[in-house]
């Protein structure tokens, strides 16, 4: 299922957000913070901030007193814990704020507290034209601002489409940095598709070294027909990423098209089959996309989807859980859920994947991140809205 549907479901869970929170008693950020909206099964449901527009990732920060939150239109927040503050950081690069684009995903350098860099997806434009762009800047939190901000990686080509930019941005246990590009909404459902072309970066997940150089063991470096920057594809639109806590494997959600929404597990050189091998089928119709992942040899299959009919997920945000507050969610996976509105509990084992539950269901939240907090193990969930709330999950 599509990440944004349609304008009227949009409308519709905007306001259903907003009478969520006048049900909690909402009247505005001071008031409203910190505030118990309720509990799911033994999970209390906390606002800690308010009134963000269109939040689009949550990252805590080393210590545990803030978070660092990206919106969608070009903002970038450092959220103070408890009182919810927000301050508005400087020197973020101008974004393409348009259709499904804008200021994207953070992520922090693996020495963050030695090497404050911050790495920053956006959709950046050319004129008309626009892709997914890779940058980072060093965070001054005294200050308030993202210092010597340099642009790593802009993936080619740019197209005229303002949908599918992907861009969640993760450090692998090897030091590289992994990014997601999404196929910017191409229907050619072919084997000429350009998540099926090697040549270009969409459809893709990339691998670059922190400084946004091409590492030299890429799966495709030696191939002259191929972009050297690419360590997977044939993704549709990638907008989760999670690094497994004993494994180190990069894990993904990914949307379909009609239902077809997955959970992978990223093969070095991997084709992952959208869309001449995918468990969707297309708007409208419900005609099948190519054929079934097990139909086809040269494909990697999901380790989790919702086929057509299922009613998809459509899945985000995701991470381990590795916290001490809920010891019972040791190494269980969640997955932020759009249309579905809902934040999904899976139990994993290997590669086999179970849904346990899902949380936050029937207050109208399309969840569009999910991220552990540093010390206590606390979830913070971003909630996609135009005036949105970051939520935390705790024990009761």
């Amino acid at each position: 299922m599509t990440d944004e549907t349609t304008a009227v479901t949009r409308r519709r869970s905007v306001l259903a957000t907003i009478a969520a929170g006048l049900a909690a008693g909402c009247t505005g950020r001071s008031a409203d913070r910190a505030t118990t909206t309720g509990d799911d099964a033994g999970v209390a449901v906390e606002r800690v901030a308010d009134s963000l527009t269109a939040p689009w990732s949550v990252t805590p920060l080393p210590g545990g007193e803030q978070l660092l939150v990206t919106e969608r239109p070009g903002r970038l927040s450092l959220v103070s814990l408890p009182e919810g503050e927000q301050t508005t950081v400087s020197g973020v690069p101008s974004v393409h704020a348009r259709g499904q684009g804008g200021l994207l995903d953070s992520e922090l350098h693996p020495e963050f507290e030695e090497t404050p860099w911050v790495y920053l997806t956006y959709a950046s434009a050319n004129g008309g034209e626009s892709t997914t762009a890779l940058g980072r800047g060093r965070l001054n939190v005294d200050s308030g601002s993202l210092e010597a901000f340099e642009r790593l990686h802009v993936a080619e080509p740019f197209v005229e489409s303002n949908g599918h930019f992907g861009s969640r941005v993760a450090f692998g246990r090897d030091g590289t940095v992994y990014q997601t590009v999404g196929d910017r909404q191409f229907k050619d459902f072919g084997p000429d598709h350009v998540a099926q072309d090697l040549t270009t970066e969409l459809g893709v997940t990339l691998r670059l070294e922190p400084d946004g150089s091409i590492p030299d063991d890429n799966p495709f470096v030696d191939e002259s027909a191929a972009a050297d920057a690419i360590y997977s594809y044939g993704h549709r639109n990638a907008q989760g990423m999670a690094v497994h806590p004993d494994t180190g494997a990069i894990w993904q959600s990914e949307f379909g098209e009609q239902d077809g929404d997955e959970i992978n597990v990223l093969r070095r050189g991997g084709n992952y089959g959208w869309p001449v091998a995918d468990e969707g089928c297309t708007y409208g119709s419900g005609d099948p996309i190519g054929v079934a992942h097990a139909d086809r040899d040269d494909v990697v299959g999901p380790v989790y989807s919702w086929p057509c009919g299922s009613g998809g997920f459509p899945p985000s945000g995701m991470t381990f859980y590795t916290g001490a507050a809920f010891p019972d969610w040791d190494g269980d996976l969640f997955v932020g859920g759009l249309a579905s509105q809902s934040l999904a509990r899976f139990t994993v084992d290997g590669t086999d994947v179970t849904e346990a539950e899902q949380l936050l269901s029937g207050r109208g939240w399309r969840i569009r991140d999910v991220a552990q907090g540093v010390d206590e193990g606390h979830l913070y969930v971003a909630v996609d809205a135009e005036a949105a709330p970051i939520v935390r999950l705790s024990p009761v």
